[in-house]
């Protein structure tokens, strides 16, 4: 009697693991807003503010850990009207440009992400932390732009249900570079840009939703 209670308790917890396996992968989109901080804006965030679009892939190496591929396009815009930074000749520089992003990023999850699987206490959100190298360019003849940047930023997953996640996440993305803005506010001031100072900033804010593919490989310890 005893030898078939343990089978019975056995087999229903196999049923249980089958129906809450892992996916090594998600697919999925994105949407929000971007804004451009730089040598028009130099802190003020959200203001004038672009439509961001995206695609995003993720790679989930554990419950803790993921890597997170994204390409995106956002329009950004500035205006030295009524902003207190003057420029040489006190002129006004307006500029608005369309930027695509590639880029990828570690996630580290502050709880165990994860459906099923409750005795490893895993739960259905997490908040994260991100930190990465991308791409920044902007394809327009006589004033393109191209180089590298380092997105860092935060966000918060949650599952909806076994395949399908929802997320949040902010993000700022310093390009490596002083002309996103253009080639006429390339170092205004005259004070030699490098590639970690008087460069420009852009930043992210968007919904995601993704969809897992991809079952891990499970291991079955035989008694």
């Amino acid at each position: 009697m005893k030898k078939l209670f343990l089978i019975i308790i056995i087999s229903i917890a196999s049923i249980s693991v089958v129906r809450s396996q892992d996916f090594k992968y998600e697919i999925g989109a994105g949407a929000g807003i971007g804004f451009y901080m730089g040598d028009i804006n130099p802190s003020k965030i959200f203001r004038k503010p672009g439509a961001v679009f995206g695609a995003v892939f993720r790679r989930n190496l554990n419950y803790r850990w993921a890597i997170k591929c994204d390409l995106a396009t956002s329009g950004i815009k500035g205006d030295t009207r009524g902003m207190s930074n003057v420029f040489p000749g006190r002129a006004d520089y307006i500029f608005k440009r369309q930027l695509i992003d590639m880029g990828a990023q570690a996630e580290f999850n502050f709880f165990h992400y994860g459906w099923g699987y409750s005795y490893l206490g895993t739960k259905r959100f997490s908040p994260y932390l991100l930190v990465g190298v991308g791409i920044t360019a902007v394809p327009k003849k006589g004033d393109g732009y191209f180089s590298l940047n380092i997105p860092i930023g935060v966000g918060l997953k949650y599952k909806l249900a076994e395949r399908w996640n929802i997320g949040f996440e902010f993000s700022m993305r310093k390009s490596l570079g002083d002309k996103l803005d253009g080639k006429v506010l390339d170092d205004p001031y005259k004070i030699q840009s490098s590639a970690f100072k008087n460069t420009d900033w852009y930043s992210f804010t968007w919904f995601t939703i993704t969809y897992d593919f991809g079952r891990k490989k499970t291991i079955c310890n035989n008694l």
